[in-house]
């Protein structure tokens, strides 16, 4: 390992961020982040309904849900939520907060991420879904759905990158 002058480490030909001892994020780029044939550009903008987009942004509250202090569980409900939504997972990472138990948290997709925030005192969680290209963000709802059993779930969807 070398020090860059950058305050990055130097692994492998990669330039990694010094907080990774610290499991703030991954040490290495993911197998899923290489392209076969780096000259075959892919263009992830979405056409739905008539509409040009970057991709599909939910924002999900969960009330009165459950499972909400476990990193792990919570680590592979999100997972498992973005590969049946036909998402690539890069990395994710989670932090246990205490006293209350929440946890916050994100999986890095190659078309972008899942993210959440739970709240166990209140029985609530956000949960932050945004995806691009053929990947479909609503197909992630029933399964977060059994990992959290809330009693109420409130969706709003953002079409981020809107061209006009």
């Amino acid at each position: 390992m070398v020090r860059a002058a950058t305050g990055r480490l130097l692994v492998g030909g990669y330039a990694v961020n010094a907080l990774n001892p610290l499991g703030m994020v991954s040490e290495l780029p993911s197998e899923n982040q290489t392209q076969d044939n780096p000259e075959e550009q892919k263009d992830y903008f979405v056409e739905k309904d008539g509409m040009r987009f970057a991709g599909t942004h939910l924002l999900i509250d969960l009330w009165g849900a459950n499972n909400l202090a476990d990193p792990e569980l919570i680590d592979r409900a999100l997972r498992e939520s973005a590969e049946v939504a036909g998402a690539t997972v890069l990395h994710s990472h989670f932090h246990h907060f205490s006293p209350n138990g929440g946890v916050s948290g994100v999986v890095v997709l190659a078309e972008s991420h899942i993210s959440i925030h739970t709240w166990p005192e209140r029985d609530f969680a956000a949960v932050d879904i945004f995806m691009c290209g053929a990947c479909d963000p609503y197909k992630a709802i029933p399964l977060l759905k059994a990992a959290f059993k809330p009693d109420f779930v409130n969706l709003n969807e953002q079409r981020r990158g809107l061209t006009v």
